[in-house]
C-alpha cells in the first residue's frame, strides 16, 4: 500500500512523496524545489528512488537537477514532448509504469500546457495543474477543447479515486464555483469544510473524482444546470451546444474573476 504525504514548497505548492511500509524508498511528484524534499527525506530516513514530472513549468521541475545530482541514476519520468530536458524516461498516453509495486496509467492531458500528463490508477491520480479541487489550470498553451477532453479522461476514473493536485488553490477555486452555482448544497458544505481546514492551516487535499463531480464547475460543464445558473454577465460562447464550449466560457469567466 502506497502512502502519500505532502511536502510544502514555495507559497502554495505541494510536492507529493510516495512511500510504502516495505522499504525506505521514496518517489516525489513535481519537485519544484529540492531543499524541502531533501529535508523531508532526511527527517524520515528515506532514499529517493525516482521522480515523476507532470509538465515543464519551473515550479514543478526546478528541483530536479539538484535531486538527481544527489541521487545519481534515479529515473525521471515525464512527458515525451516536454521542453524540460531533465526527463530520462519519456512517457506517452496509454503507457504504464510501476512505482513502489503500484501500477500507474499515463493520461496525456494537454490544456494547461501541451506536454501535461497525469499519473493515474483506480485509487490515486496525480493531476499536476490540470485538475484542481474546485477548479482547473489556466490555458497557457492548449485550448479549452483539449482541456475538456483531458477532463473527460479524468472523469472516467472511479469516483473514489483520490486526486492529488499541486497547488493549495481550493478556497479561491470554491469562491468562483459558488459564483457559478450559488445554490449547490454539496458545494456550500464542501466550502465550509475547506474554510475550517484552512483556518487551522491544514491541507485541503486530496480531493476525489466523486467530490469534484459534485462541486467543480469545470467537471460539470456538460450539465444543463451550469448553463442555467451562470451569472448573466458571463457570455457563453456556445455555438453547437458542445460541453467544451461551456468549459471555455467558464475558464474565460474564471480568468477575469
Amino acid at each position: 500500500m502506497v502512502q502519500v504525504k505532502a511536502i510544502k514548497a514555495f507559497s502554495d505548492n505541494y510536492i507529493w512523496c510516495l512511500t510504502n511500509s516495505n522499504s525506505n524508498q521514496a518517489w516525489v511528484v513535481d519537485p519544484g524545489q529540492a531543499e524541502p524534499v531533501i529535508a523531508h527525506l532526511a527527517e524520515h530516513n528515506l532514499i529517493l528512488a525516482g521522480i515523476l514530472i507532470t509538465h515543464h513549468h519551473y515550479d514543478h521541475t526546478d528541483g530536479v537537477a539538484t535531486l538527481v545530482a544527489s541521487n545519481p541514476n534515479i529515473p525521471v519520468y515525464g512527458p515525451t514532448n516536454s521542453p524540460f530536458k531533465g526527463v530520462t524516461h519519456p512517457l506517452k498516453d496509454g503507457q504504464n509504469i510501476n512505482v513502489l509495486n503500484v501500477d500507474f496509467n499515463i493520461f496525456e492531458t494537454p490544456g494547461h500546457t501541451l506536454d501535461h500528463i497525469c499519473y493515474t490508477n483506480n485509487e490515486l491520480a496525480f493531476t499536476g495543474d490540470t485538475l484542481f479541487s474546485g477548479g482547473c489550470g489556466r490555458l497557457f498553451e492548449g485550448t479549452a477543447e483539449q482541456m475538456w477532453h483531458s477532463f473527460n479522461k479524468l472523469r472516467s476514473l472511479p469516483e473514489s479515486c483520490n486526486v492529488y493536485c499541486t497547488h493549495e488553490y481550493t478556497q479561491a477555486n470554491l469562491a468562483f464555483a459558488k459564483a457559478v452555482e450559488p445554490r449547490n448544497p454539496e458545494l456550500l458544505a464542501y466550502s465550509k469544510k475547506v474554510d475550517e481546514l484552512r483556518s487551522q492551516n491544514k491541507i485541503s487535499l486530496p480531493t476525489s473524482i466523486g467530490q469534484e463531480l459534485k462541486i467543480n464547475p469545470f467537471m460539470r460543464s456538460d450539465l444543463p444546470t451550469i448553463t442555467e445558473l451562470v451569472p448573466s454577465k458571463m457570455s457563453l460562447v456556445t455555438k453547437n451546444n458542445e460541453p467544451w464550449e461551456n468549459f471555455a466560457s467558464l475558464r474565460q469567466f474564471k480568468d477575469n474573476f
